[in-house]
């Protein structure tokens, strides 16, 4: 029951950071999408190419956050931008790599077919492989979602926006009466956006994706 006060007192608190929170991972997420589609478009046809870009974006994943938002202080100070940066870096790898394996799963007779019509490489890209990729694309794009609404939490350390300001300060109280109402109560918030944003793109993929694709 006093877990439930403490909601009741503090639900204005809570979303006003759950707000800020899933507004920095929207951001960043579409940074990182224009950045990862645009990599895999690039080196999808060249084997050499993609297994350097997915080495690098795969090493990002391995830094602990609380080393990189610790590197990226003294660069880019506190608040947004070191967050959006961090965020970014994370979200790289899945999105990076279902563009490179939506695109070579592309049936070659079709885009053949289309080569054969008189189309462009760069028609056929938009007009067709992307198309088709798209699902493919989502999906690493959901992927992206779930790592970086947990890592936005830890972006609190460089004075981020977010649901990571409760955690902390919870932390910060362990052995005080409202130190578990703090972090538990933004704990549960997390997982409610990360419900939210993944249901949202489930429900995007339904729309954007052909009923033909649907049924393959």
């Amino acid at each position: 029951m006093g877990f439930l006060r403490y909601l009741a007192s503090r639900w204005e608190h809570l979303l006003e950071l759950a707000i800020a929170h899933a507004g920095v991972v929207f951001l960043s997420l579409l940074i990182a999408t224009v950045i990862g589609v645009t990599a895999g478009v690039l080196v999808y046809r060249r084997e050499r190419s993609a297994e350097v870009v997915l080495a690098v974006t795969s090493t990002f994943l391995t830094i602990p956050s609380f080393a990189l938002f610790g590197l990226l202080l003294p660069v880019f100070g506190l608040g947004w931008t070191p967050t959006v940066f961090a965020l970014v870096v994370y979200a790289l790898l899945p999105i990076v790599r279902n563009t490179i394996v939506g695109l070579r799963s592309v049936d070659p007779a079709i885009t053949e077919s289309a080569q054969g019509m008189g189309m462009s490489r760069w028609r056929r890209l938009f007009e067709i492989e992307l198309p088709l990729a798209w699902p493919v694309i989502l999906t690493g794009v959901r992927v992206s979602t779930l790592i970086i609404v947990g890592i936005a939490a830890i972006a609190a350390y460089v004075n981020g926006p977010g649901l990571g300001e409760d955690i902390f300060q919870g932390i910060s109280r362990i052995g005080s009466a409202t130190a578990l109402n703090l972090v538990l109560g933004a704990v549960l918030a997390i997982v409610l956006l990360a419900l939210i944003f993944d249901g949202f793109f489930a429900l995007l993929g339904k729309l954007t994706t052909s009923r033909g694709l649907h049924d393959r």
